[in-house]
């Protein structure tokens, strides 16, 4: 007899010999609802304990996000920018450290001077509101200074991948419509080469000259006064900067990133993170990335908190920096975590001030050894796109979790949601009224965020294009006429809530820190080769972060011209897009919607000794031959990828 069946037993038997006792009804009622609740009681025995379990996390979370949606209302309320927030910390702590960049100190006063110059440069050049502006230069503090005296006149800055040359390079300044560049010097040829027609160019820093197009904006910045300037303030929904983002299609794509979701980002560091005013936060990631660039910046800027910059990451000097300037809080992102794990121990590995690691892919099987050697008192894993409205954190250094969703709240009230996909196609299942289907417990399913455009938190402002936005929301989710952003992460939920990152659907991969766009890598190689199907995937490696590139070519003929495709990736596509792998096929198995079965093809890998197919790798600028000693070599680490 099951639990339920001997309970409703043993409730017939009480009423019977309660009323065989004359007990009042009174009394009967009240011990009845009482029965009722600890049948309840049992049946949900195990939500119950989960709710109980994940109670405190669920309101130190529900705390944390009430300050960063009260602070939001506010600047809503206030038509608050980013601007004005620095402004009151200039105002607050001038001579305080913002900046803090190979030994020296830029102050808030500092930093104000130089965005100041930087505006009447470009106010006095004819530059307005609305214009656009590249920056494509590495990281220094100049870099903030420079996005930061933009805004000031509502000049919009699309931050540039300096990892783009040629093709990719100008297709980011194309679709940003820029009206000028400005580039450090050791990028200028870069840019020179393009020939660009009707954009300044502005190079900072002495060296490079190009030719006569080329404006130096050092001398510039000495010539005009750094005084505060009088033109009409940006708004709250104004645009500030363009992020680049491969995301699931196309080449590089300026996500659109408006004041107000500068500031989400920065208040959501701020709150979720419990990062202090004294905090001195390190950051080595590129500036031109949200995690780097924003989530990196944006806690100095408004509220106050050291950033220490780095113009790149470095494993030898990662603890060393952290010591040398007192970094409490430290960003990492990808196999950093990895590269550090594989430093030679020394005593500063456990000697600095670090509380807190804050970043994305530390991966489960380096976690506990990692804060074990450098005793890390905090992970703080993220979860989120650059474009997107799907934003987690793990703040209980839970480890593996990405963040997690409340327990004590319905699914059906999160604006987040796990929903079941085609494994083939990696297109949403529904049921028989056309909507979505969320994942049961440990399914794994596509992260989905419903969309509110009158909310800063659950807005897609999506990208400057319409098209490609348009292929990031799934209508008709869980309701008549709703709307999601469609993440292309597969993640999985386990019972206490905790979300784990399983992989992405076959439209992209990350690779080098980098997501990589698997239809316009597919477009660049069908192009160049005049071949009529492709696949592009990632597969893993053993010993690196994310998933390589792998290109499926189907050539019955034999007649691929491996040096063109060479040729091809090196001109079009940057370096951590180029497909590392080639598997030349005679024929390819679809689906029945006659679309290519990417997941077989990434489960088969690149074993040569499993694969009859030829198969090739990307070294140097050339692909040559994937023997079974080169593929031992990628497996033991003596041949690099």
């Amino acid at each position: 007899m099951s639990l339920q069946a001997e309970l409703k037993l043993a409730m017939f038997i009480m009423v019977a010999v309660l009323v065989g006792w004359g007990v009042s009804l009174f009394t009967h009622i009240k011990l009845t609802l009482l029965f009722l609740l600890v049948l309840l009681a049992l049946k949900f025995r195990r939500k119950i304990y989960v709710v109980l379990v994940t109670l405190p996390r669920d309101i130190r979370f529900a705390y944390r996000f009430a300050k960063v949606a009260l602070s939001m209302q506010c600047f809503r309320r206030d038509n608050t920018t980013i601007l004005e927030l620095f402004s009151q910390r200039v105002s607050k702590d001038p001579n305080k450290a913002c900046f803090i960049f190979e030994g020296t100190t830029w102050t808030y006063s500092q930093v104000e001077k130089l965005s100041n110059q930087v505006a009447h440069v470009f106010l006095a050049a004819g530059y307005e509101k609305g214009d656009v502006v590249a920056l494509y230069m590495g990281n220094r503090p100049e870099y903030v200074c420079i996005w930061l005296g933009l805004a000031k006149i509502g000049v919009v800055t699309a931050l540039i991948n300096t990892n783009l040359q040629s093709q990719p390079l100008l297709h980011s300044l194309m679709v940003a419509q820029v009206k000028g560049v400005i580039f450090s010097q050791e990028l200028g040829q870069a840019v020179v080469e393009l020939n660009l027609e009707h954009v300044d160019h502005y190079q900072f820093g002495e060296g490079y000259r190009g030719n006569g197009r080329v404006k130096l904006l050092d001398k510039l910045l000495e010539s005009v006064p750094a005084s505060p300037l009088k033109v009409p303030a940006p708004q709250y929904r104004d645009k500030l900067l363009y992020i680049y983002t491969s995301g699931t299609t196309g080449l590089p794509k300026a996500a659109i990133i408006l004041h107000s979701r500068y500031l989400l980002a920065t208040m959501a560091a701020v709150h979720a993170l419990a990062l202090r005013r004294d905090d001195v936060m390190y950051n080595p990631l590129p500036l031109y990335h949200m995690a780097g660039g924003v989530v990196g910046t944006g806690p100095s800027l408004a509220v106050g908190i050291t950033c220490v910059l780095r113009s790149k990451f470095s494993a030898s000097s990662f603890w060393s920096d952290c010591i040398k300037y007192n970094c409490t809080v430290a960003q990492y992102i990808g196999e950093m975590c990895r590269y550090l794990l594989a430093t030679p121990a020394k005593p500063e590995d456990c000697t600095h001030k670090v509380r807190m690691m804050v970043g994305n892919g530390m991966r489960p099987n380096i976690w506990k050894d990692f804060v074990g050697r450098f005793k890390v008192k905090q992970v703080c894993e993220l979860y989120g796109a650059t474009e997107g409205n799907t934003n987690i954190v793990n703040v209980d250094n839970t480890i593996g979790a990405v963040g997690f969703l409340p327990s004590i709240l319905p699914l059906s009230l999160l604006p987040m949601a796990l929903i079941r996909i085609n494994k083939e196609t990696g297109e949403p299942v529904r049921n028989e009224n056309g909507f979505c289907i969320r994942c049961d417990v440990d399914e794994p399913g596509m992260c989905v965020g419903i969309i509110n455009t009158k909310n800063a938190i659950s807005e897609f402002r999506g990208y400057l294009d319409p098209e490609a936005s348009k292929k990031k929301i799934i209508e008709n989710v869980f309701t008549r006429g709703d709307k999601a952003f469609l993440s292309g992460d597969i993640l999985v939920m386990d019972e206490f809530g905790y979300l784990y990152f399983k992989d992405r659907t076959g439209d992209n991969f990350r690779w080098k820190g980098e997501n990589v766009a698997t239809t316009e890598v597919e477009a660049v190689i069908t192009s160049v080769v005049q071949v009529k199907d492709v696949a592009v995937y990632g597969v893993q490696v053993p010993g690196t972060e994310g998933r390589a590139g792998m290109v499926a070519i189907v050539d019955p003929d034999g007649t691929l011209n491996l040096k063109a495709l060479a040729e091809g990736v090196n001109t079009n596509l940057p370096a951590y897009a180029r497909p590392v792998f080639v598997r030349v096929m005679k024929e390819i198995e679809l689906t029945g919607t006659y679309k290519i079965k990417k997941t077989m093809l990434q489960k088969d890998g690149f074993d040569p000794s499993l694969i009859k197919d030829d198969l090739y790798l990307y070294k140097g600028t050339h692909y040559i031959p994937l023997t079974p000693e080169i593929y031992s070599g990628i497996l033991s680490g003596a041949v690099r990828v």
